[in-house]
């Protein structure tokens, strides 16, 4: 049976008239990556904070191994790892000595404390460029540098609130490596972001929030089978498509919904086994095809059918 390494309840924060959040409440399991989800303004990183004991909440609780986290410096707190949204580097100081300088905060010291150093900068890639500063990084190793400052103490828990925001896409993959390696070995992830395709790849449960409220918290699996349609078909076709023909596909087999953009139909499967027919039974109606393309389900159809709207920026 599966551990709960932390258990967040009920909490909440208010600025002024703003409920940041409200009664935000989840659990994440040993060795498990939990994507938390929302657009930009959802409460994700106010949640962070009070989870880090950063911020007091107004409401709830917070257990890291069933301990209390609050505020100060108490054990519960230094099993928790952040890497925060906005960077937290000396720019002047080289690589290696912004790490001894944080470890140094955790009480590390000697051969412990530069043992530590040099498994995380190995660990980010970044072990050839110990000595330079960080201030001839590009921002993607500064997000790589981060995430190593906040690894020294060997946290059981990591918390990375947005870690890909203004990167590369090949820095972005490192991250990822970096990530899949640590949940290989049994790691915890918190993994915040408004960013789907990253969640989707990384997390095996997702935490969504809009408004300062938990909508969905659930496996993927779980999170897909809310869609009537598990798949879908673009078919572009080489004349314009008339009402007609939109409304005899919704009544095929394994259709669950259709849409016409243009030339085009948006068509809603139950599966994608569902496609072949489809398509073979516009060919034989007369409807010859431009382009057509299969894909499943993703979290943005999911958040929008929670929603009801586009993402924030």
């Amino acid at each position: 049976m599966a551990q709960t390494i932390l258990s967040v309840s009920g909490l909440s924060k208010q600025y002024g008239e703003r409920r940041a959040v409200d009664g935000v409440s989840f659990q994440v399991q040993r060795g498990q990556t939990v994507g938390l989800l929302g657009p930009n303004g959802a409460g994700k990183s106010t949640t962070v904070s009070m989870i880090c004991g950063l911020v007091r909440s107004d409401g709830g609780t917070v257990l890291m191994d069933g301990q209390p986290v609050g505020e100060g410096n108490n054990a519960a707190k230094r099993k928790i790892g952040l890497v925060p949204q906005d960077l937290a580097l000396y720019e002047d100081l080289p690589a290696i000595d912004n790490l001894k300088l944080f470890g140094g905060l955790y009480g590390l010291k000697g051969a412990a404390l530069m043992q530590r150093c040099h498994a995380v900068l190995e660990l980010v890639r970044l072990a050839d460029r110990a000595k330079d500063k960080p201030s001839t990084f590009s921002g993607g190793m500064k997000r790589r540098l981060n995430i190593a400052a906040a690894l020294l103490h060997d946290p059981e828990l990591l918390i990375l609130d947005e870690p890909t925001v203004g990167v590369d896409p090949q820095s972005r993959n490192a991250i990822f490596d970096t990530l899949e390696t640590l949940k290989a070995q049994g790691r915890s992830l918190i993994y915040t972001s408004h960013y789907m395709e990253e969640v989707e790849r990384l997390a095996d449960h997702i935490v969504i929030i809009d408004h300062g409220k938990v909508l969905a918290d659930e496996s993927p699996a779980a999170l897909y089978a809310r869609l009537p349609a598990q798949a879908a078909l673009r078919a572009d076709l080489q004349q314009p498509v008339a009402p007609a023909l939109a409304e005899a596909v919704a009544r095929l087999p394994g259709v669950t919904r259709v849409a016409v953009t243009g030339q085009g139909l948006d068509i809603g499967l139950a599966d994608t086994a569902a496609a072949p027919s489809v398509l073979r039974w516009l060919d034989e109606q007369g409807h010859k095809l431009a382009h057509f393309a299969t894909a499943r389900t993703n979290l943005e159809d999911i958040f929008l059918t929670l929603t009801g709207r586009s993402l924030r920026d």
